[in-house]
């Protein structure tokens, strides 16, 4: 993913549009991403898959942003600037989790499950997918807006990323696909929350 594709002017908070319609749509997306977690984290512990557990985690993550998203919705651009703040820290200490756990496991951990994990990640890039959807009209909002499209659309790429692993897994009998995986979502993690940390420290400035 380029830098460029963060790059955008911030709006003024009179420039959040039609907003009904994305405080509805936090709320499914919250629903959506609880319900994920539960299955994910269930899936990830029975199928030995670091991949599915970091996905897991990165659902009950998402859906805190979006319970924070929906408390400031309303409120001035700073108060939604350090919201975005705290949503960052939390983007950038999932992926240094994400990435510790894949160096442990390359010494320590098993062949995880092949066919969970493929049927897993179907599910969920389903639910990814069409959440980053109904979120995409609104990406180009301030910093709190835009963490939650960032979120969404890295989840996505981390879906088809699990899938990916979940045949390597299949084809070699060996566990680096998904510790591969882990990687990128780590990697996702870390540039996202850069991003959303950067645009947030310019709003607070501007407030």
């Amino acid at each position: 993913m380029s830098a460029h594709c963060c790059e955008h002017d911030t709006p003024s908070t009179e420039a959040i549009h039609n907003l009904p319609r994305y405080r509805r749509i936090l709320w499914i997306a919250l629903g959506l991403n609880m319900a994920m977690f539960l299955v994910e984290i269930s899936a990830g512990y029975a199928a030995g898959s670091l991949s599915l557990l970091a996905d897991a985690i990165d659902f009950a993550g998402d859906a805190l942003n979006y319970g924070v998203s929906l408390a400031v919705l309303s409120a001035a651009l700073a108060w939604r600037a350090r919201a975005a703040l705290l949503k960052a820290v939390s983007m950038l200490g999932f992926g240094l989790w994400v990435m510790g756990s894949a160096v442990w496991n390359v010494f320590f951990g098993g062949v995880p499950d092949a066919p969970v994990m493929g049927t897993v990640g179907t599910l969920a890039l389903v639910v990814n997918v069409a959440v980053a959807w109904m979120l995409y009209a609104f990406r180009e909002g301030d910093a709190n807006m835009r963490s939650v499209w960032l979120c969404s659309r890295n989840d996505a790429i981390g879906n088809l990323a699990v899938m990916g692993a979940a045949l390597g897994v299949w084809g070699t009998g060996r566990a680096w696909p998904d510790l591969a995986v882990a990687a990128v979502m780590s990697a996702l993690a870390l540039h996202g929350g850069w991003q959303v940390m950067r645009q947030a420290r310019e709003e607070l400035v501007q407030a």
